[in-house]
Formats: C-alpha cells, structure tokens, sequence
C-alpha cells in the first residue's frame, strides 16, 4: 500500500524508517518530512495543517494509510475532516478524532476525563481571566513548587513549575491577564505537585482494545543534571529500569484500562495512540497529562524496539482488529541522544552544515531539525538530530550513541553527555 506520514522531525523520521521495513509498503511519502526522510520516502512541501494540500496529495498519490506524527492536525480535526469527505473516508487515517484530541489540546478537558473515569492524578484547579484573584487564592491553599499549565497548544511550553508564592502569582497574571502563550494560556490549570520520578507509557487503541508499547523515559531540560530551560526533548531511554512488573500492573489496571474504557464509554472515535505521561510517587503511578500522539523524541527509542510489523499493526488499530494482533518486542535496550542548536530553546541560527553523518556505525540517525541544500545536509530546526542505539543494557546503548556522536559536526552543536544519569 501506499502510505503518507504527515510531519517533519525526527519522531516522523522514526515512523518513515519502520514503515519502509514492511513488504506492504509500496511508496512512502512525508509532507513536509526533512533530509533523512528524504533518503527512505519521496518529501512532499505541504504543511500538516492544510487539510486541502493533503486532500489533494492522498488523492493524486493513491494513498491507503495516513499516520500522523504531530499534535496540531489531530486537534485541528483532520481525523474528523477524513470521515466527513467522501473521497477520503475510507482511507486509513492513524489518529484520534477532534474530540478524542481534546485529551491533549485542553489540559482542563483531560482533567475533568481522568476525574470522571476515576484515573489517578494531581489534585487542580481551572482558572480565567476573569477568576484571576480566585487563582491567586487557590495558590494561598498549596504547598511550593506551583504548576501552572496553560490549558491549550503551547508546543510543550506552557507549564511552569515555581517555588516562590509571589512569582506563581505574578506568573499566573501574566498568562491570563496579559496572553503570555497566547490563546493557549486563555484558560490556565493550578495543579498540585508530586514529587517522583517520570516516564511515559505508549498505548495503541483501536478505542476498544489496546496495546502497551515499550515504555520510555524522556529527558526534558536544556542543562546536565535537568537544569535549565524546558525543551522538546534532549534523550530518551527505553526500556525505564524501574518499570518493573508490579509497577506496569498498577498502570494498566488504574490508568490504561481506565482511559480506554473511558473513551468508549463517551463513544469517542480513537483509532491512533494514546501517550501517558506519568509520574511515580513513592511506588504508585499518577498521570500527569494524556497526548494523543507518539512523543518526540520516545519515539526513537520505543519504535526501534518493536519487531511487528508496524503496516500491520497501524491496520489492525483502524479496523478495530487490534486483539486478533500479536506485538513482539525487541527485549534490548534502546537510547537516543538529540543533538541541538547552539542557543537552542531560545534563538538559534539555521543554515548550519553538518558532517559526519555518513560516519556513524551501529547506531541509527533520525533527522529532525534539517534540511538540504545545495546537495548539503543542513540545520533547520533547534533540535536537529537523534542519534538511537541498542545493546543489551541502556548504558552500553548510550555509550555507543555518544561514540557516534563524536563524528558529527556542525557550527555551534550541543548536546547533554549524561542521558539516564538519574536511573540505576
């Protein structure tokens, strides 16, 4: 068949290089997509959100299946747009419906979901403009540090965590009174915090049935050690040391099999992936937010480590067959490293030449941030480029990753020399 993969980092780089593995690809496209993708499908300019374009694409191509990496699309109603057009609706759209992305595109909608089906999480509040003092009085009845999230798309920006009373307040002001992300930040949630250590479970649902992926552990911040700025991800490991059996027992009986009867209970349209962010406090798991796609840059890690075939396994989610299907799984482990921008999450330059990558052995490249031209791969993004291996222990897999790393080179690269330091 032919399939399409709609965006342009490395999460969607990762999907292209196992959809190209399968006998049942044909032709491969990636609308935008980026230089690696370039190499293993045919890149088509479009941008995930011109729903027209990709009518247009899906038609002139005669494409079967359409997976879709990042959020925007999904909260847009792309899923919905597919069904709702008739040339369109019986082509194998992998992603949840408009309703069913409001489990990531409103971190209130997600709340009031987890409350309601009774799944374990932090104890919050939703506030406006409007209840901006009651906000500020909600923060009074809280122990530091202080959450805030912006309720809507801050492209994983919008949560702040504060240790100062007077700076949560001044912080929350900020974002409802004077938009500080924007729309996004209209509605903002006050959570309580936990206090543990995070990782992040991956289901496929065909909105009935499900299957737990590998599990990961992400690394989110700019500085060694976590310090710093947030960012879209520095590295992932998977599979989390401390996921042991009794732990992904809990997950499954109090969140995954909550969440998922939850969606059919609301008779929510959900044929995609359902990523659980977690948090461990003490030896119990609570959610910390719902996306309603692959993470990035998990996905490198957690893909790489499926051996079924990932064509088949897609179908067997849009077709509601997902119990008729067996996932095996690689049982090594598997870490990426990303390598940035200098001056990356803030201003960053693009344009950057980058060598070495035809250097790298017994590790896999995905390209994120990059581009060609004039023959030449180049930076054009902050994070530009994951670079996953395997071994049979997460040390021996970064060790390799790292070695690799040192054949890179562009002006300004960066990136963090101690993924995994916080695991035993």
């Amino acid at each position: 068949m032919n399939i399409l993969v709609l965006g342009s980092g490395g999460r969607e780089h990762t999907f292209a290089y196992k959809l190209a593995q399968s006998d049942r690809c044909d032709s491969l496209y990636v609308a935008p997509g980026n230089a690696g993708t370039a190499e293993i499908a045919t890149n088509v300019s479009i941008s995930v959100t011109d729903f027209n374009a990709i009518k247009e694409c899906v038609l002139k191509n005669d494409i079967h299946m359409v997976v879709v990496g990042p959020e925007d699309p999904l909260v847009h109603g792309i899923a919905d747009y597919f069904s709702e057009t008739e040339e369109l609706k019986n082509v194998m759209l992998i992603g949840p419906s408009k309703r069913g992305a409001l489990l990531e595109g409103s971190k209130e909608r997600a709340k009031e979901f987890m409350l309601q089906h009774s799944i374990p999480t932090a104890a919050y509040a939703s506030f406006t403009k409007e209840s901006l003092n009651a906000g500020k009085a909600f923060l009074d009845t809280l122990k530091p540090p202080y959450v805030l999230k912006a309720d809507g798309l801050a492209a994983g920006k919008g949560v702040l965590i504060l240790q100062d009373i007077k700076d949560a307040k001044q912080e929350l002001e900020n974002m409802l009174a004077h938009q500080k992300f924007g729309d996004a930040s209209n509605t903002v949630v006050i959570e309580e915090f936990l206090d543990g250590i995070e990782l992040s479970v991956f289901v496929l649902t065909d909105g009935e049935d499900y299957k737990i992926l590998p599990t990961a552990k992400d690394y989110k911040r700019i500085g060694e050690g976590d310090k710093g700025l947030n960012t879209g991800g520095m590295g992932a490991i998977s599979p989390v040391p401390f996921a042991d059996t009794t732990l992904m027992n809990k997950i499954e009986e109090r969140i995954v099999k909550p969440t998922v009867m939850g969606l059919k209970e609301e008779k929510i349209d959900y044929k995609g992936f359902v990523f659980i962010g977690l948090i461990k406090v003490g030896d119990e798991p609570y959610v910390i937010e719902y996306n309603v796609r692959m993470g990035d840059p998990e996905t490198e890690v957690v893909l790489p480590r499926i051996k079924t075939d990932l064509v088949d396994l897609l179908e067997a989610a849009y077709r509601k067959e997902l119990n008729n299907i067996a996932l095996e799984v690689d049982l090594r482990a598997a870490t990426t490293v990303m390598v940035v921008s200098g001056g990356y999450p803030e201003a960053y330059e693009k344009g950057k030449e980058i060598s070495g990558i035809s250097s790298v052995e017994d590790s896999i490249v995905f390209h994120a941030g990059t581009t060609l031209k004039d023959g030449a791969v180049v930076t054009n993004g902050g994070r530009v480029i994951a670079v996953t291996s395997l071994d049979s222990d997460f040390r021996k897999a970064l060790k390799k990753s790292y070695q690799n790393i040192a054949k890179l080179s562009f002006d300004r690269m960066y990136y963090r020399t101690d993924i995994g330091f916080d695991l035993s």
